[in-house]
């Protein structure tokens, strides 16, 4: 049978974020006999309750002198390979394989070789009809088969995925079938309109390439990439989107029966219903609601146990995994119900690497196999294998302080001893604990010459790197406004959300408004990170530690969007995702505002219009933007 092309491995590595090392893959090569050796593979098509058959892969342990747990990951990245290949690695990681557990790999419906048809983000239906089906029910079916047709498994079902897999393994957790024991939902998408393609209503222009991956029609099984990626023809990506202009310059590449997307075509036209469905729904209205799943978070049953994974520097998918984690913290108080973080970008925990960075930044040595090894096998074998009670002897939180650079452990997320304490942008660019006074700090958002996100010329299919990016560059423009406390003279650590708390003005009707948490390292810093930029230095390395944006159109509601009246003083709250960040002693802390990010997000017209994905060349004009100095920034500060 015809295997799966290229194309689709590239897609897969890069939302699941499974490369790795030359050394690393050297090592696969010494062991990449052991699921043949060991493991036997079956392909099926289940059927669900509609008749639509999924296609669903089964990887059974050769002994069968004892009963296996079932692991399964259901995905729209294909469980390929197809026919008689089979995978080099299964389970969610080394270990898991070499104990022994049943691995399932589903191709969710729609997507390679399952039947029907493929909705992003599927709506759940709460109470379905005899005949209606959904991802729950999907997950319900699948499951409801493997046990009872599945010869050696014990009865205990574990899910675990990346990204949207992740997304997948936080539906097995809704109205769960009875045979689910642990489910580890990991950098889990949330909510469409805050993860991947929009920040707080504000549209990820850097995932332009990816969108043709959730949105070309397919509703035929297939063991071949049906999708394409646009064709760019530049290595920079800044110049590539101020030169196209308004967003509806993308349609063209989204109209899929040309072959020249160069040539001249109607601007409305759209053949990918992912574009079509952004580009219509520009507010949170209910399209984007029903897709949500952090809302249904009541119906996690208390015999599932849950583990949720993420990374800080996680460009990705931040949202998704701490609200996932609070959402079933608050609704399920007798659950188990466990959050792991550390210093990774997407998916780098399920990596084999020894080094762990992100970016230019260094964190330390073998970060990722620890969590492997002592925290993400113990609990499924716990959940799966052993008592399964809730006395795991994994803690409640465990998450890795960013800036100290060391594990954690807590049995509260945030801790407990955290108190909240603001911070003033005062005036002189520094960031005082006391209000000094009231004054207006003006900069002019030029639409011609908005602010990078990062100072590297390049093409990227979804933005990583910049997360940890030394934000000296942006210090350093006169349309980034600025704040820094002195010199600190002991550790300052963070351990929960932030909220910036402004207060604007602009001479337009509309602004997008960032913010930026910035850990600003000592002069005399040692120079011992080998993997930094050739022209970058530790010295003065200014860390980004946490970024967020906020389409100001949305400042009161993201469902139902307002202008703002020119000139007036307004306030614009902005929740920045959580951190765990110690700001040591000889360090300082810095804030930086601006209102163009470019093009990680795309360019706001300044002008209030009804729907940006439709704006003309016309509605962009440069604006003078106002901060003024009562505006704050809330800390969770944890307190000794």
């Amino acid at each position: 049978m015809k295997q799966y092309l290229l194309l689709s491995i590239f897609s897969i590595f890069l939302f699941i974020g499974c490369n790795s090392s030359k050394e690393n893959e050297e090592k696969v090569e010494q062991k990449d006999t052991y699921v043949v050796d060991n493991y036997t593979k079956k392909e099926v098509d289940i059927i669900m309750r509609d008749g639509v058959k999924l296609h669903t892969t089964i990887y059974s342990p050769k002994d069968t002198s004892q009963e296996y747990p079932i692991l399964m990951q259901r995905t729209p990245y294909s469980s390929a390979p197809y026919g008689e290949g089979m995978k080099i690695k299964i389970g969610p990681n080394i270990h898991l394989m070499k104990e022994g557990n049943i691995v399932v790999y589903q191709d969710v419906r729609g997507r390679w070789m399952s039947e029907g048809v493929y909705d992003n983000m599927r709506a759940y239906i709460p109470n379905k009809t005899e005949n209606q089906s959904d991802e729950v029910s999907d997950t319900y079916d699948t499951i409801d088969w493997l046990v009872k047709n599945v010869e050696n498994n014990n009865g205990n079902v574990g899910t675990w995925g990346i990204s949207y897999p992740g997304h997948y393994a936080t539906i097995s957790t809704i109205d769960a079938h009875p045979a689910i024991k642990a489910a580890s939902p990991q950098a889990c998408i949330g909510d469409f309109f805050f993860d991947d393609f929009h920040h707080n209503g504000a549209f990820l222009l850097s995932y332009f390439r990816a969108i043709s991956l959730f949105g070309t029609y397919k509703d035929t099984p297939t063991d071949s990439a049906w999708y394409s990626f646009p064709k760019m023809n530049s290595q920079d990506q800044y110049q590539f989107f101020l030169d196209k202009g308004p967003l509806k310059n993308l349609n063209e590449y989204f109209q899929y029966d040309k072959l020249d997307v160069n040539a001249t075509a109607s601007k409305d036209k759209i053949d990918d219903f992912f574009w079509k469905e952004i580009t219509e729904h520009p507010n949170y209205d209910s399209v984007w609601q029903s897709k949500g799943i952090i809302q249904y978070l009541d119906k996690v049953p208390s015999s599932v146990a849950t583990m949720i994974v993420g990374g800080w520097f996680d460009a990705e998918d931040l949202y998704g995994p701490l609200e996932t984690y609070k959402g079933i913290e608050k609704n399920g108080k007798e659950n188990y119900n466990t959050l792991v973080f550390g210093p990774w970008d997407h998916g780098k925990w399920s990596r084999n690497t020894v080094k762990n960075t992100v970016g230019n930044y260094y964190f330390g040595d073998s970060i990722s196999l620890k969590f492997q090894s002592e925290i993400e096998t113990k609990f499924f074998n716990h959940f799966l294998k052993g008592k399964g009670d809730k006395n795991s002897g994994l803690p409640e939180a465990y998450v890795f302080d960013s800036g100290k650079k060391e594990w954690k452990s807590y049995d509260a997320w945030p801790p407990k001893n955290v108190v909240k304490q603001d911070w003033f942008l005062s005036e002189n660019q520094t960031l005082t604990s006391n209000k000094k006074s009231t004054s207006a700090v003006k900069f002019i958002s030029d639409i011609k010459r908005p602010v990078p996100y990062s100072e590297d010329i390049k093409t990227v299919f979804t933005p990583r790197k910049y997360m940890t990016d030394d934000q000296r560059f942006a210090a350093r423009r006169p349309d980034v406004l600025v704040f820094e406390t002195d010199v600190l003279t002991e550790d300052y650590t963070l351990a929960g959300d932030i909220l910036a708390k402004l207060k604007v003005a602009t001479t337009g009707t509309a602004a997008d408004w960032i913010v930026k948490v910035i850990d600003v390292h000592p002069s005399d810093m040692e120079e011992n990170n080998e993997g930094l930029q050739d022209h970058l230095k530790m010295s003065n390395y200014h860390l980004m530690v946490r970024s967020e944006v906020l389409r100001g159109r949305f400042r009161n509601s993201f469902e139902f969007p307002e202008p703002f009246v020119a000139n007036k003083k307004t306030d614009v709250n902005i929740k920045l995702q959580d951190v765990f960040h110690t700001f040591k002693k000889g360090h300082k802390l810095q804030i930086q505002v601006q209102s163009t990010w470019f093009p990680l997000i795309d360019l706001n017209p300044q002008t209030y219009v009804d729907n940006i994905y439709k704006a003309d060349e016309a509605d962009f004009k440069t604006q003078t933007h106002t901060v003024f100095t009562d505006s704050s920034i809330e800390f969770s500060v944890i307190q000794d």
